[in-house]
């Protein structure tokens, strides 16, 4: 299945399917510490029963380990976790049984993930074609949200807003950032809802009954 691009990154408005019932895209934007995780923890709370909480961090150090483990910590008991670094798809298929609400945190550590790869070295990240890590965040989309297109389960997802920083001065990391940006306007456009959080204020950027569309 091709994702569906224009000249400016993927649309992606094959891969959900037009809201039945409750059923809500929603994706959650904010800069380091401005509260987008714990909003996007209570909203799943509100609005599923049963939340399967999909984590994308990978355990590469202790700080990380403790970061990891408190999370975990403060998430609520009955919440199931499935640890997805890569291929989030493929391994809802095997998980999503039974929830009614998928919280995936964050899209910008999986794209990292990708970005990185399973083998990759620093030369070999410097190298990465910016094309190839779109293509590979494209099909992580496309496998994300295809798994839960023909479900009843609600969809959150938390991604950073990398647009309002300073450009990076490395090759790699303004790759990362653009390709980053792309994915988030690309799941904005198909969005339900999308909320920006601003030192833990959430603000609502769209709405279901949005009609203004800006050209991409």
């Amino acid at each position: 299945m091709g994702t569906a691009k224009s000249e400016h990154g993927p649309t992606l408005r094959h891969l959900w399917p037009e809201a039945k019932a409750m059923k809500e895209l929603i994706l959650v934007l904010g800069g380091v510490r401005s509260g987008k995780s714990r909003f996007a923890e209570e909203l799943a709370h509100q609005l599923g029963q049963k939340v399967l909480f999909v984590a994308t961090a990978q355990s590469l150090d202790e700080d990380m380990c403790r970061r990891i483990e408190r999370h975990r910590q403060d998430r609520p008991g009955a919440w199931r976790t499935l640890e997805a670094p890569r291929q989030v798809g493929q391994a809802l298929q095997t998980h999503l049984a039974g929830a009614d609400m998928v919280l995936l945190d964050c899209l910008t550590v999986l794209v990292s993930n990708l970005m990185m790869g399973a083998n990759m070295d620093e030369s070999q990240m410097e190298a990465l074609a910016p094309d190839d890590l779109e293509q590979r965040v494209n099909e992580e989309l496309e496998g994300l949200l295809g798994a839960l297109k023909d479900t009843e389960a609600s969809l959150i997802i938390v991604s950073n807003e990398v647009g309002m920083g300073v450009v990076p001065p490395y090759p790699a990391g303004r790759v990362y950032r653009d390709v980053l940006g792309r994915a988030n306007q690309a799941l904005a456009q198909k969005a339900d809802r999308v909320y920006l959080l601003l030192a833990g204020i959430p603000v609502e950027l769209k709405t279901s009954q949005t009609t203004l569309k800006v050209k991409q």
